[in-house]
């Protein structure tokens, strides 16, 4: 089983925030494949399954706050016995220009609070992750509030292309593998 968790946190206050990204994605996703998320039972997330071709898929959002990510991940891993090479965390990254995708099949937290918590809890950064970039606070504006903020009118038009980019990205994962899906995904966008 192949598992891709979708980082954010919860609340309507939050719904639509850069810092919920990778929730927007497995939203998505579940839509796409018409998959509820329902509570895990005894883990803090929603899961739904499906299957693309032969392949059985887990979508997943932790009900924790983000920088809590990890109980729920490993949770999920433990009980659905998914390899580290099979999981796929969606995240939003600071560091990367806004609207820019990048898959990498292993690596730190690069300062992201949701990935260092999962990081702590499997004891290793061996596993993918797929960053969405929301690109950096103006001068004078703190990175929290920045990530906990919505997107301007102007992005919220580029919004829905990128969350459709980012999941067909983890389709591709899925079926195509992550060396191709990330020489296919990685070069869009490069300025």
């Amino acid at each position: 089983m192949k598992l891709i968790v979708g980082l954010g946190n919860p609340g309507l206050f939050l719904a639509n925030s850069r810092h919920n990204v990778g929730f927007s994605v497995v939203k998505a996703l579940s839509k796409i494949h018409k998959a509820a998320l329902k509570k895990e039972k005894g883990i803090p997330a929603l899961t739904g399954k499906i299957k693309i071709g032969q392949q059985a898929l887990m979508l997943a959002m932790p009900v924790t706050f983000m920088n809590l990510s990890g109980s729920a991940v490993a949770g999920l891993v433990k009980r659905h016995k998914v390899d580290l090479e099979n999981l796929l965390v969606v995240c939003d990254d600071l560091d990367l220009e806004f609207s820019r995708l990048k898959l990498k099949p292993t690596g730190s937290s690069g300062g992201h609070r949701g990935l260092k918590s999962i990081i702590e809890a499997l004891n290793t950064g061996a596993f993918t992750r797929l960053r969405i970039g929301i690109g950096r606070p103006r001068l004078g504006v703190n990175s929290s509030d920045y990530v906990l903020s919505r997107f301007t009118k102007q992005e919220q038009k580029e919004v829905k292309t990128i969350i459709e980019s980012a999941a067909q990205c983890c389709l591709s994962w899925v079926t195509q593998g992550i060396e191709k899906t990330m020489n296919i995904f990685n070069m869009q966008g490069e300025k």
